[in-house]
């Protein structure tokens, strides 16, 4: 997948490019290009969250189908906590400073940010690669361990997302 940053700024139009030549604007317009590319990629990254939420959906309502309803509830959850992580994703704080905000956050670490969204994909995809492991899970000892599993990596990514503002601007308390 391409860097968006990089999209962002071969668009810039006139006015863009205008505002770039602005002392003391310039500096606003490369910020506002990198919220810009981060938000597209979290953008992206709840897509694809979605995509893993769909398996997961034509999964419990083959079961369903089928008549297997020991396990329906389990999956159920793990959907409804993709459901949620998804909007989180999709609203989430894009690096936003106000004029006298407590801290600031400059152009380096909008570019951290972004490089820690664009990271989140590799955690997601750890977690989609479960998938397949819970839809042909013959019995339902290997249903329950891939569907753990698949849990377990959701709340790695879950967990690594929730830090990511706090890693970015250095005020992660360890």
């Amino acid at each position: 997948m391409p860097d968006v940053r990089e999209r962002v700024e071969a668009d810039r139009g006139l006015l863009k490019k205008l505002q770039l030549i602005i002392p003391g604007y310039a500096g606003y317009r490369r910020r506002e290009d990198i919220r810009a590319a981060d938000n597209i990629l979290r953008i992206q990254l709840s897509d694809r969250i979605k995509a893993v939420r769909g398996d997961l959906e034509g999964i419990r309502d083959q079961m369903s189908m089928d008549g297997k309803y020991q396990g329906l509830q389990s999956i159920g959850n793990s959907i409804f906590t993709l459901q949620g992580l998804e909007g989180k994703i999709r609203h989430a704080e894009g690096g936003y400073s106000g004029i006298s905000a407590t801290i600031r956050i400059e152009e380096t670490e909008l570019d951290k940010l972004y490089e820690y969204d664009w990271a989140m994909f590799e955690a997601l995809d750890r977690a989609a690669t479960v998938v397949p492991m819970v839809r042909d899970a013959g019995d339902n000892k290997s249903f329950d361990a891939s569907l753990r599993a698949f849990n377990e990596a959701v709340k790695a990514f879950e967990g690594a997302w929730n830090l990511r503002m706090e890693a970015v601007t250095g005020t992660q308390v360890r």
